[in-house]
């Protein structure tokens, strides 16, 4: 039963200011002492950790894409549990889906939650048109159910007021929020979104200053009051049970602010299953012992090339370990490390040596957006023929593939980039390394392929 206040906050588009007032929030009802469960929609993971820095609780991804109806609410029933109230962020324009139809938009999301919704909207050289706009977005679809407006760099008292009575006339709902405009607001942008918090070093200073604005210039009792008209969502689906729990397996984790980009589910799941899940570095640390798989996320090895090639003794490591049959699952950032070479800024960096590859990285996007990719070879990880889905984010690319070992192509890219000519996933050995990230949640076999191995190697190393 999903019985937790919940709102979420939509715009009409992306840096409508959607960010710095859902990370506010976060951060406002945890230092009320609230229990705040964020939630990002969309594979966005640097939304995702800026409002898990503000939550001071992990973010979850919640998309209709990489999972279905019933995974969805699993897994925002699962999550929610205990907790006091749910801030969802949403992504792009609160209808923007995969096609005319709106498919896997933030406004489906919220109307499978039966979440309120919060518009902000930018207000940047205009007035009584947000009024129209606003009762447009709620007559396209009258199951979505919008309560309210924030209104954005908002620039004169009289400019509010206009906005303010237009929208309240017309629309019927309040306007809880007039934000002025601002230029101190600390939240960088990198690519195709925000430097993640692990790299900003003014990250807590940010965080303040999204909860000082939220509290200055956002209703914020109306906002609650708003999200606890959610209703209760009972149990006409199945809550996630664990079918058996494998003790003893040793799965590390590489974290760091080279290497951040996991979806909670994903380290959660293989916890759930019951892998002694070990986090260490991969700036810093040496491998851990008695490691019997080990899995790295995305993030930015890029700008830690030079650090992450200067822990000689891991690069090391990890390569003995893979060549003697450890398994590796490795994911965009993950793949990068596991190359011979990375190119940054001019300069070759020597990586871990595992995979025959030299990578370069592009100003322009390499991979972007959502992915849909067949397996097409036997492999160990996930059985042939499979569908997946999942998303890819990379300005890195293959700039070349060495000969002088031996590797297949597991993936068959159906929708997306990948790796090159249409394919994905490199298999060298028990190592698979990927650009396409998969969420557990829509797709549990990746607990089952990782766990399989490592209970092998585990096996393996004994005999």
């Amino acid at each position: 039963m999903i019985d937790c206040p919940r709102i979420t906050i939509a715009g009409l588009g992306g840096d409508s200011g959607k960010t710095v007032l859902a990370v506010g929030l976060c951060n406002h009802f945890y230092k009320k002492g609230l229990k705040v469960v964020p939630f990002k929609k969309g594979p966005d993971y640097i939304d995702m950790a800026w409002l898990k820095e503000g939550a001071r609780y992990p973010c979850f991804n919640i998309d209709l894409f990489l999972m279905n109806d019933r995974q969805l609410l699993q897994s925002f029933e699962l999550n929610t549990r205990r907790a006091d109230i749910a801030v969802i962020e949403g992504n792009r324009g609160v209808y923007d889906g995969m096609d005319e139809m709106g498919s896997v938009s933030t406004a489906e999301v919220a109307k499978l939650l039966k979440s309120p919704i919060i518009l902000v909207i930018d207000s940047t050289k205009v007035t009584r048109t947000i009024a129209a706009i606003v009762l447009g977005c709620q007559r396209f679809d009258p199951e979505v159910d919008i309560k309210g407006v924030v209104i954005n760099k908002i620039g004169t008292s009289r400019h509010e007021e206009i906005i303010r009575k237009s929208v309240e006339r017309y629309c019927g709902i309040p306007v809880i929020g007039a934000i002025p405009r601002m230029k101190d607001v600390k939240f960088p942008g990198r690519h195709l979104g925000l430097v993640p918090p692990q790299e900003h070093f003014l990250a807590k200073e940010a965080v303040d200053k999204a909860s000082e604005i939220v509290e200055k210039y956002v209703d914020i009792d109306m906002l609650i009051s708003i999200a606890k008209t959610a209703p209760v969502l009972n149990n006409d689906f199945l809550t996630i049970n664990v079918e058996h729990k494998v003790r003893d397996i040793n799965i590390g984790v590489i974290r760091d602010s080279a290497f951040h980009f996991y979806y909670e589910e994903n380290i959660n799941s293989l916890k759930n299953s019951g892998a002694n899940v070990i986090e260490f570095s991969a700036l810093k640390d040496y491998l851990p012992d008695n490691l019997d798989a080990l899995y790295i996320g995305g993030g930015f090895p890029e700008t830690h090339a030079e650090v992450l090639s200067e822990n000689v003794r891991l690069r090391e490591s990890i390569k003995e370990a893979g060549e003697k049959g450890m398994p590796i699952y490795a994911e965009c950032g993950g793949l990068m490390y596991l190359a011979e070479k990375l190119m940054w800024r001019g300069k070759w960096f020597p990586m871990v040596g595992l995979l025959p590859l030299s990578i370069n990285v592009s100003d322009k996007p390499k991979g972007h957006g959502y992915t849909v990719i067949e397996v097409c070879e036997d492999n160990n990880f996930f059985r042939k023929n499979t569908i997946l889905k999942g998303h890819e984010f990379h300005y890195s690319y293959v700039e070349q593939i060495n000969n002088n070992i031996k590797i297949r192509f597991i993936f068959k890219v159906k929708k997306g980039s990948g790796i090159k000519e249409n394919m994905d996933g490199i298999s060298y050995k028990n190592i698979l390394a990927t650009y396409t990230h998969l969420h557990a949640m829509g797709y549990p076999e990746w607990v089952k392929g990782l766990m399989n191995m490592a209970l092998w190697f585990r096996n393996y190393r004994k005999n």
